[in-house]
């Protein structure tokens, strides 16, 4: 009997041992998700923000992780508001994950950061761009990339100082027509536009909305060619953009000068235009790996271990944004010493880092909603076929040159 009781005690305590090795062995490693299309036709993009992701996650565990824990990605597909709440609530019951971040979809990251709050986690974007994201007030929200009215501050100024100029016309006398998809993300970024622009003087000829999965949107290019603009310019999704694109050269519309904001500068707007259409139409865009080590310390860099992980150049340069927003999360929660909401948020409002610190030229400066406000886009050109840095002047290579404007 004795022998009984004391194999059934050494059983317990193996159980419990057991138990809390496995308990410690899933606190020792801290788990973070991305929520982000991972299936459908934006998985490309969701992918590469993971991507860059990973490059940063590889290269804090190297050094031993944060908070004396190593770093897990796990990835939740949402292509739509409803699929990122299910995506956080799944995550983080079940996946014990303790930290949010994403997001491509600017719709999805509302919905699943709040899902996230409900769970007391912090939600740090990289990528989103619509304003309200931030401008809600969301206690467990942290935005550490541009947003819409840093695109469209630079999208307004590209316009004053790069393109007007080119066309050899005052901004005054420069006739701009505005389109978006009609999205929280572009309508913010439209909005802003308009206003930016009409202060600096141009001249707002028409405000056009569309949703980016129409499959035909040739009342939406008829309209504009109508007001004979000096500038269109666009923000929506990679679909949308592209049908616009192939709209204009069907129905013979233009314009000297082309200005795509937030997509547009990848290897499927090339397929589906074509190199010599594109050249000369610039994108507002996320940084890329070629501007200036000056403009970018770093890029080069990430270039390299893009290239040695994934054996190719990046699909998309919201990679590079998505590894700069990583880092800047890790260093939180390093200052943080873990991933508790306040104090991760508290560690943010302290950061203060100049323009020109990382990768993408961004530094870190959180405002009172915590949108970081040294975060903004560049311009690049299409050129022969690939994609340049023009603007910031210092971001552009020395040997970098506008071309095709007014575009023939």
């Amino acid at each position: 009997m004795k022998r009984i009781l004391s194999s059934r005690l050494a059983i317990a305590a193996f159980a419990i041992s057991a138990s809390a090795s496995f308990a410690w062995g899933q606190a020792d490693t801290l788990r973070i998700a991305v929520i982000n299309p991972f299936s459908g036709p934006l998985a490309l993009y969701g992918d590469e923000v993971a991507r860059g992701y990973q490059i940063a996650i590889d290269e804090a565990n190297a050094k031993g992780g944060v908070a004396g824990r190593k770093i897990e990605l796990l990835r939740g597909d949402a292509s739509s508001p409803p699929q990122g709440i299910a995506a956080v609530e799944k995550l983080a019951s079940q996946d014990k994950v303790e930290v949010f971040t994403g997001t491509y979809i600017s719709a999805v990251s509302n919905a699943a950061s709040d899902a996230a709050l409900r769970y007391n986690r912090i939600y740090w974007d990289t990528n989103a761009l619509a304003g309200d994201l931030t401008e809600r007030g969301l206690p467990n929200f942290v935005r550490s990339g541009p947003y819409a009215s840093s695109f469209a501050e630079v999208s307004a100024t590209a316009t004053k100082e790069l393109l007007a100029p080119a066309l050899k016309k005052d901004l005054k006398d420069t006739k701009v027509w505005i389109e978006h998809e009609d999205s929280i993300f572009g309508s913010s970024i439209a909005q802003l536009q308009k206003e930016s622009l009409e202060k600096m003087g141009a001249k707002v000829v028409g405000l056009g909305a569309h949703n980016f999965r129409a499959i035909d949107l040739t009342d939406s290019i008829l309209r504009a060619k109508a007001t004979e603009p000096d500038v269109w310019i666009e923000t929506g999704y990679v679909p949308d953009g592209s049908l616009l694109l192939r709209t204009m050269r069907d129905q013979g519309f233009k314009p000297p000068a082309i200005v795509m904001v937030a997509t547009g500068d990848t290897f499927e707007t090339l397929d589906a235009v074509g190199a010599e259409f594109l050249e000369g139409i610039t994108v507002v865009g996320y940084p890329r790996p070629d501007q200036t080590e000056a403009y970018g310390p770093g890029a080069a860099a990430f270039l390299a271990a893009y290239r040695k992980k994934y054996d190719r150049d990046p699909i998309a340069p919201q990679g590079m944004t998505a590894y700069v927003g990583m880092q800047m999360l890790i260093e939180a929660i390093a200052a943080a010493g873990g991933t508790d909401m306040e104090k991760v948020r508290a560690a943010a409002a302290k950061m203060d880092k100049p323009l020109r610190s990382y990768a993408t030229g961004f530094g870190a400066k959180f405002n009172a909603n915590f949108q970081n406000t040294r975060a903004f886009p560049t311009v690049v050109q299409w050129q022969s076929g690939k994609v340049a840095t023009v603007y910031p002047k210092d971001a552009a290579q020395p040997n970098v040159r506008l071309v095709n404007l007014p575009r023939k």
